[in-house]
C-alpha cells in the first residue's frame, strides 16, 4: 500500500526589523515593512515622552545603549514574540539620544493573520524590553533635576 504524505504548509519565517536610531522615528517605513496581503491584523505601540512624571514636569528623555548588545537583545525578543504569538512580521525601532515631549522613544509594529497575536504581543514585548534590553533612560525635568531609570 502506498502511503500519501499529509499535505503540510510550512509557515514562512517571520520578517523581523530591529533598529536603534538617533533621529525622529518615521512610521511609514515600519508600516511598509509589516504589510502583507495575507494578514488581517496590524497592531502598533508608540511610546512617547510625556510632559508630567508624577508631579515633575519632564522636558525631555535621553537614551543611551551599547548598540550591538541592545540590537541582539531586541532581535532575540522579536524572534521569541514572532514564535509565541504567530506573527508574520515585527518591526521594533528604539530611539537613542534626546527625545522631546510628544515624540516617540519606541515604536513596535506587528502583523498576523488574526488580531489576537499582535494585540497580545505588544504588552509582552514592552514589558520584556523594559526589563531585559540594555537601554538606559534619563529623565530631564524643568526644575533642572535629572533621574536615571532602567534597567532594573
Amino acid at each position: 500500500m502506498t502511503q500519501i504524505p499529509a499535505e503540510t504548509t510550512a509557515r514562512p519565517a517571520p520578517r523581523i526589523r530591529v533598529e536603534l536610531v538617533d533621529h525622529e522615528i518615521s512610521l511609514q517605513p515600519l508600516r511598509d515593512f509589516i504589510v502583507d496581503a495575507d494578514t488581517g491584523a496590524h497592531a502598533w505601540f508608540e511610546g512617547v515622552t510625556r510632559r508630567m512624571t508624577g508631579s515633575l514636569q519632564t522636558i525631555l528623555l535621553s537614551y543611551e545603549a551599547f548598540v550591538p548588545m541592545a540590537t541582539r537583545q531586541l532581535n532575540a525578543l522579536a524572534e521569541e514574540a514572532a514564535a509565541r504569538f504567530s506573527l508574520t512580521a515585527i518591526a521594533i525601532t528604539h530611539r537613542l539620544g534626546e527625545v522631546p515631549v510628544g515624540e516617540a522613544s519606541i515604536v513596535i509594529g506587528c502583523s498576523a493573520a488574526h488580531r489576537v497575536g499582535p494585540l497580545a504581543a505588544l504588552p509582552w514585548l514592552m514589558d520584556r524590553i523594559k526589563a531585559d534590553v540594555v537601554v538606559w533612560k534619563r529623565e530631564h525635568f524643568a526644575d533642572g533635576q535629572t533621574q536615571w531609570i532602567h534597567p532594573r
